[in-house]
């Protein structure tokens, strides 16, 4: 069974920083692009950051200069370290993985990770 999981959510004052991880497991294709999404209240959702099995990196104009996305490719993981945080970036926040030539998480997204920015 495909499992995402993130940790390192919260809460952080407007201009402070937050790292998630995300693990993920039981894919039985190999794992090329990894990614970031969020969703706010009331709004679509939306990728944040995505990494390629290469390298190339894409981040969503809002972020750029501040969040910075990461993977460690032996362990499966993918982290965004998110800095000078705004109450805008508030949202829940989810990753996902593409194996083979499918996005592994699809349909319901379930809980993700939860960040606030405010003060």
């Amino acid at each position: 069974q495909v499992q995402l999981m993130e940790s390192g959510g919260g809460l952080v004052q407007p201009g402070g920083s937050l790292r998630l991880s995300c693990t993920v497991s039981g894919s039985s294709a190999s794992i090329n692009a990894m990614a970031w999404y969020r969703q706010a209240p009331s709004k679509e959702r939306e990728m944040v950051a995505l990494i390629t099995s290469d390298g190339s990196i894409y981040y969503v104009d809002s972020v750029k200069g501040r969040f910075t996305i990461s993977r460690d490719n032996g362990k499966n993981m993918v982290y965004l370290e998110m800095n000078s945080l705004k109450p805008e970036d508030t949202a829940v926040y989810y990753c996902n993985a593409k194996g083979g030539n499918s996005w592994l998480r699809q349909g319901n997204w379930g809980q993700g990770i939860q960040v606030t920015v405010s003060s």
